[in-house]
């Protein structure tokens, strides 16, 4: 099964070889701390037997002190040693996956992130990477610590006592079964758990979002009572998480307690009958303990990495989603600096629904801009005009049809060169929580200040920006929270002044506004589509009236084209749409 732990388990694992030079470091840094060990056992054995059975004094013993010293500090340095090293490799595996994850998602577009809750996103990109820190900063290397070092430790048995030897190596593997027997059971909650907390971080974030509609709709103690119980079902999974664990550290630890005891009552019994020197016995009976001490270990890191393989599921599923490829040509032609046409033609897409069926959204769509023209885009919902911008900005392709670009194939132009050729002023613009100044730069990125404010005259919101707090230095607040529509909607249409591209696609800006904000808007329009090729979707009958050109679509098809007075003579769906336009002109 795809999503199995085992799975999950594979495919965090071939994360290692980003960092194969750490994991090797780690090897290396427990191999030496083996010997150590080892080497710890050996001094302290030899000391305590001459001290106890020889009568030796403290000079005579004191090069071995001096040695045993070393060791103890050199043990605890590799054990230092080898933490750093972890750290550092979960960050670079940390810093690698975060990398991909957050640029697989650019590469899915915006129409993959519309389908999805945005605090679940988040949560993904912030705790469920962050969340591998116990995977790879404790589990994997405590994974080779025990793959090495009990190793190690049963050689040096071996060579000592053999019949102590034979006990560690039939015991211990007990230990680890019924680990994972537990395990299995924790891991399962653990996954559930996960899902409970991502859900839990979408609805605290859309509740923030909608925060002012839930009080006005006295909604909030709902809510609140909602936040309420999915809180207490996380505690609830937590504690039976925590439960099952401190199952699984009470097995292991009694598990390796009474494997210890039957070495030391075999130990204990041949000591008494004079089969064994004390010498060797200590030293095996020092020895024992450390031999488990990693399993040990294991079973408590192997629990707090079930988090990570609870997260990380999310975060393969992402990025095992395909994205649409770009085609690629040998020769790809120069972008035009300004175009002189723009043609669909018999354009069709269907969108992919999560049940693996696709939903048609244009049927041969036919139609052209040209340089200088304002073409306008009109439709009841759901006619498809929305997918037609995203087919000109490069977040869809055409199943079927060709979008023509001076008769060059669009999708022979590199997208990156292309989109810079367009701008894109949607119905609701996102502004960032920066500046007013660094949010109108994102329309080109090198701008300077002079051009910013050049670019904000234009817009006509220069002066409200003067009247800001810090200017133009001020900090607009999340998604421009800190102004009105009309002062968003200007901001944004200062950034396509300043990108100044040929071709520009409007998203009616006006809907939403009242009508003084929208004169405001409107005239801001009016000078920046002058000389531009524009292809405006539009829900007013005062924006439809700027067309030059106006193209219905019904159902994915476009039905008619003509001028305004034209298509009011001679088509039945715009003369529904005008007439419904025209009651909400006379409302407002």
């Amino acid at each position: 099964m795809k999503n199995s732990a085992a799975a999950i388990h594979t495919r965090l694992i071939r994360q290692v070889r980003s960092v194969r030079l750490y994991i090797a470091a780690i090897v290396a840094l427990s191999i030496l701390t083996g010997v150590f060990i080892v080497l710890q056992a050996h001094y302290l054995a030899h000391i305590v037997n001459a001290v106890f059975q020889d009568r030796q004094g403290l000079s005579q013993v004191a090069f071995p002190l001096a040695l045993l010293l070393l060791v103890v500090i050199a043990r605890a340095a590799l054990m230092w040693g080898g933490e750093v090293t972890a750290q550092s490799a979960a960050c670079t595996v940390k810093k690698t996956l975060r990398q991909r994850l957050f640029g697989h998602l650019l590469r899915l577009g915006p129409l993959y992130a519309k389908g999805e809750r945005s605090g679940e996103l988040v949560q993904t990109l912030s705790e469920g990477v962050e969340s591998l820190d116990a995977y790879f900063g404790q589990f994997v290397p405590q994974l080779c610590a025990t793959l090495v070092i009990p190793t190690l430790i049963l050689v040096a048995i071996f060579t000592t006592d053999w019949l102590s030897g034979v006990i560690l190596l039939v015991t211990m593997p007990l230990l680890p079964f019924f680990m994972l027997l537990i395990g299995k059971q924790a891991g399962a909650m653990t996954r559930r758990r996960w899902q409970v907390l991502s859900q839990m971080s979408a609805h605290f974030l859309d509740v923030l979002q909608g925060l002012p509609t839930l009080k006005l709709f006295g909604r909030s103690q709902a809510q609140r009572e909602t936040v309420h119980r999915v809180s207490e079902r996380f505690g609830a999974l937590t504690l039976q998480v925590l439960r099952i664990a401190f199952l699984s550290s009470l097995v292991l630890e009694m598990g390796a307690t009474i494997c210890t005891a039957i070495v030391a009552v075999e130990i204990g019994l041949r000591l008494l009958y004079g089969t064994i020197p004390f010498a060797q016995a200590f030293f095996v009976l020092l020895l024992a303990p450390e031999f488990f001490g990693p399993l040990r270990a294991l079973g408590t890191q192997f629990h707090a990495s079930m988090s990570s393989t609870a997260g990380v599921q999310r975060i393969f599923d992402i990025l095992e989603l395909p994205v649409q490829e770009q085609p690629q040509h040998s020769h790809q032609p120069r972008v035009p600096g300004r175009p002189c046409a723009l043609e669909f033609q018999d354009v069709s897409v269907s969108y992919h629904l999560p049940d693996g069926k696709r939903q048609p959204a244009l049927h041969g769509v036919s139609f052209s801009v040209q340089a200088g023209q304002i073409v306008a885009l009109v439709g009841p919902s759901g006619a498809g005009k929305s997918t037609i911008t995203h087919l000109l900005l490069r977040f869809l392709e055409p199943d079927q049809g060709q979008i023509y670009v001076d008769s060059v194939p669009l999708h022979q132009f590199p997208v990156q060169r292309w989109r810079q050729q367009v701008a894109w002023q949607p119905q609701r613009p996102t502004l960032f929580d920066l500046s007013v100044l660094e949010n109108i730069r994102i329309g080109r990125p090198g701008a300077t200040r002079d051009e910013i404010m050049d670019a904000a005259r234009q817009a006509c919101i220069h002066d409200e920006i003067q009247a800001l707090p810090k200017g133009y230095d001020t900090v607009i607040g999340e998604r421009g929270s800190r102004l009105s529509g009309g002062q968003i909607q200007r901001i944004a249409l200062a950034r396509a002044f300043l990108k100044n591209a040929p071709i520009l696609v409007l998203d009616e800006a006006t809907s939403t506004l009242d009508p003084e904000g929208e004169q405001l808007v409107l005239q801001a329009i009016e000078a920046l589509v002058r000389g531009r090729m524009v292809l405006m979707i539009a829900h007013r009958l005062n924006t439809v009236r700027m067309a030059d050109q106006i193209v219905v679509l019904h159902e994915g098809k476009v039905v008619d084209v003509g001028s305004h007075y034209a298509l009011l003579q001679r088509s039945n769906v715009y003369q529904v749409l005008m007439s419904a336009y025209t009651d909400e002109e006379v409302l407002v």
